[in-house]
């Protein structure tokens, strides 16, 4: 445990010196004729089909995006093409030894690491597994076309088989396919230029976010190293994206001591992760070599990270043979469970950041002398010389390349051949992609899951039979807190019994373990649970979230904790643009088993309280709850741990005391699920209708009751439980009966979700309306102190005003706050 770690103050207040591991350069001298013998013909063939390949492909994209045809025919490709031209060694010499277990991640310029990454791992897959692995992927759209223009009799020097030359062209086309936004690319046209992937060879998704792959990535790694699954990941991200901070943030997480300090024997060392920046010393038009960085050397990042200085090395990567020895020789560090590891890929790109900027930010001069050395010439031209190939086999190589492209370019253009999805019809293609809408137990069968102790015999699990599953007595009264299953203890139950299912779910976060995590949910799992299965993380929000995206796209559960709601902006990219889009830019091919939890914070100011709730649920492909009773946070969580899709968990901080005082018989002690998106009638009425959102249902069941009371009026509670999606059936039957409704939460007002609910309901029950929907939520003000929080969040008697003042006037009633139209006028215009 972490309290076992002695920070002895007279071993940190020693002097001494701190002394930094070298750093190789460009150590890699050997020519092709040193090396022969160490690689067969074949091998240096392959090394130059891919390259040329890659060249061909690329000047192809480049000719299409600023001359609006290739080869005299004609096309118009109106999405991205970020190309890396000069950049084919680096690529094909990462990948040359990498098989379809070895995951790479890349950036939005990414065509070249697919084809190299592509072409290397399908010529170590045995002919039928092949065959079978790309005519059973995505209902065989891909294979069915390539099928009607193959043919078998053109050879092709460095594939073994029909069925690798078969491949290869699958690959090609199923990449321009991909780009050009067709049904049977490799994603169904959803990825795109910049997200394209093909997991089914190890290559995972390329990110259109400058670093978006720097934590991601990450997630790959812990995947394979908590699961024991076999290969390494590969990071490939630019020199610029140094600066970015889910990059940084994704080392430090990476290169966790605990790894190799407190996990068990079984898991101890560092992760399989490469980081290996593709150094074309640009990023856009800025230079972080000596301009907007002040490192020099990308490897230099390596040194303030850990005493091996993540065994960071500058390699030449306009060198093939450099770059396979850099691999080879970084993977043994891998396997020894010294990772993570840092490259520092020096190559270079020809083309623009895109084609449209013409490399205005630099001199011609300096991309001739890059050409001069062009990777591609140089090695062929070392090839002759070292009497390894003749110059006529390297021309058919480069021809080969050039008839196959144009081939796959006239496939991929023609919309009859290669049409696009419909996303006109209803229930389209890209609408099922949304969510994958699938229930697992485990996300791996025929494993069990590592648990230190049986479920019987955790402490809090005892400690929790012995209180009461209801919160109120046979009257009705409410039972001391201390004495119930509390909303917190709910949600224990929910998540250790996950983990007592899944053996490949993780939680993590900040102070996740020892602590029982920031409002003790978690206490008890400490016992449970092996370090590889929760832990603490840095302070990176970015990080944890980014690396739970890719602990879900390899096929893991996690639960991530993010403690405070207001702390989603630090994670806002990994949130917003990784996990809620993965799944739909796939083609539905990746699900995304991850639930974030997040926290609305009471009494910690205007930095902790916020509820975020409108900004989740504007994010198309997250799901979205809220619980505010014990039964409904075990059922949700049961539910959420259930699924594939991702789901942000909100929590409020108010409420977790609570025991169940609306479910007769309390919390069930088994497994049993509330289905996501359907809300409940906590209160019936026949009046008026209140639907709220989270911990604002005690309040409104307050102002319900008030208006019974005082008012002679029955209201309608409904708590809406889940936000996205959310079945609005029965809400529409309850205005149908009571012909007004008040919605309630604890967002700010403005740009509340409450109004996207309230707009929705005007649309479907117009007719049904003797009111216009009511929205009353906290003040459009930061949230203050404790001790004034009762003035920004609602309360019943703002909910009673509302309801005088905008639905139903109330006899006798006196507003706790002016709540007029002019009031509201004046704060509309005040922006307050």
């Amino acid at each position: 445990m972490t309290k076992s770690l002695m920070i002895d103050p007279a071993e940190m207040r020693k002097k001494g010196t701190l002394k930094l591991r070298s750093i190789p350069v460009n150590q890699y001298q050997k020519t092709v004729k040193d090396e022969v013998g160490n690689y067969t013909k074949d091998d240096f063939l392959a090394i130059y089909h891919d390259m040329a390949a890659i060249r061909v492909f690329e000047n192809m994209l480049q000719d299409v995006k600023l001359k609006g045809s290739w080869r005299d025919v004609a096309y118009n490709h109106r999405g991205p093409g970020h190309l890396s031209i000069g950049q084919e060694a680096a690529a094909v010499g990462q990948a040359f030894l990498l098989d379809a277990n070895d995951h790479i991640f890349g950036s939005h310029r990414s065509h070249g690491e697919i084809l190299a990454k592509g072409l290397s791992a399908l010529r170590k897959i045995e002919d039928g597994a092949l065959d079978a692995l790309l005519r059973n992927y995505m209902g065989g759209k891909c294979y069915a076309a390539v099928e009607k223009k193959f043919d078998p009799n053109v050879a092709v020097p460095t594939a073994a088989s029909a069925t690798q030359a078969f491949a290869m062209e699958y690959l090609i086309y199923g990449a321009l396919a991909e780009i050009f936004g067709r049904e049977a690319g490799l994603n169904r046209g959803m990825g795109g230029s910049m997200h394209a992937f093909f997991a089914p060879f190890g290559i995972y998704p390329n990110n259109a976010i400058v670093g978006g792959s720097g934590d991601i990535s990450v997630g790959s790694a812990l995947y394979k190293k908590i699961n024991h699954k076999p290969g390494i990941v590969i990071c490939n991200i630019g020199d610029a994206s140094s600066a970015c901070g889910p990059v940084w943030e994704g080392i430090c997480l990476a290169a966790m001591d605990q790894y190799k300090t407190l996990w068990d024997e079984e898991h101890r060392g560092g992760l399989p992760l490469i980081i290996n920046f593709m150094n074309n010393f640009y990023g856009m038009g800025g230079q972080p070599f000596g301009e907007t960085m002040g490192f020099q050397m990308v490897a230099r990042i390596g040194a303030g990270v850990n005493p091996d200085a993540m065994h960071a090395e500058r390699i030449d990567g306009y060198n093939p043979l450099a770059v396979v020895d850099a691999v080879r020789s970084k993977r043994k560090v891998l396997e020894q469970g010294d990772g993570p590891v840092l490259l520092d890929t020096v190559t270079y790109r020809y083309s623009g950041h895109s084609p449209s900027d013409a490399s205005s930010y630099r001199e011609k001069s300096e991309v001739d002398a890059w050409r001069e050395q062009d990777s591609i010439p140089a090695f062929a031209a070392a090839l002759v010389e070292a009497g390894v190939a003749q110059e006529s086999e390297l021309d058919a190589i480069m021809s080969l390349a050039e008839e196959r492209t144009f081939k796959i370019y006239q496939m991929a253009i023609d919309l009859e051949f290669s049409p696009r999805l419909d996303l006109m019809v209803a229930g389209c293609e890209l609408e099922k992609c949304m969510f994958s809408n699938e229930t697992r137990e485990k996300m791996e069968e025929g494993r069990e899951p590592e648990v230190l102790i049986p479920l019987e015999e955790n402490p809090r699990v005892q400690q929790i039979a012995r209180k009461s599953r209801t919160g109120v007595d046979e009257n009705g009264k409410a039972l001391a807190k201390a004495k119930v299953v509390s909303l917190r203890d709910a949600l224990f139950e929910a998540v250790i019994h996950r983990f007592y299912t899944d053996p490949t779910l993780v939680a993590y976060g900040e102070e996740n373990r020892d602590w029982g995590g920031a409002f003790a949910v978690y206490r008890g799992l400490t016992e449970a649970l092996p370090y590889h299965r929760l832990f603490n993380t840095p302070i990176s929000e970015g990080a944890i979230a980014g690396s739970a995206v890719g602990y879900g796209i390899e096929g893991g559960r996690v639960i991530a904790e993010l403690m405070y709601c207001d702390f989603m902006g630090r994670a806002g990219d990994e949130i917003f643009n990784q996990l809620c889009k993965w799944q739909a830019m796939s083609g539905g091919y990746l699900h995304m088993p991850v639930v974030l939890r997040v926290s609305v914070g009471s009494k910690y100011g205007a930095q902790h309280s916020q509820d975020w709730t409108s900004v989740a649920t504007h994010m198309p492909g997250l799901k979205v709850v809220f619980p505010a009773t014990p039964y409904d946070a075990k059922g949700l969580m049961n539910a959420a741990l259930n699924g594939t899709d991702p789901v942000v968990f909100f929590e409020s901080q108010r409420i977790y005391d609570v025991g169940e005082e609306f479910v007769k018989g309390g919390v069930p002690e088994g497994y049993y699920e509330v289905p996501i998106g359907e809300p409940a009638v906590k209160r019936e009425g026949k009046d008026l209708t209140i639907l709220s959102i989270g911990a604002t249902l005690y309040r409104a069941r307050d102002a319900a009751k008030i208006l019974e009371e005082k008012h002679g009026l029955s209201a309608e509670l409904i708590d809406a439980r889940s936000l996205v999606p959310f079945n609005y059936e029965k809400v529409i039957e309850s205005v149908r009966k009571t012909r007004k409704i008040l919605l309630t939460s604890d967002a700010c007002e403005r740009g509340s979700y409450l109004h996207t609910m309230a707009s929705t309901i005007s649309q479907l029950a117009y007719d049904e309306l003797d009111a216009p929907p009511t929205v009353v939520g906290a003040r459009n003000w930061i949230t203050p102190p404790d001790e004034l929080e009762e003035a920004f969040f609602p309360q019943p008697s703002d909910m009673l005003d509302a309801v005088n003042e905008y639905i139903l006037p109330l006899k006798g009633h006196k507003a706790a706050r002016v709540c007029s139209v002019e009031e509201k006028l004046r704060r509309e215009h005040l922006g307050v």
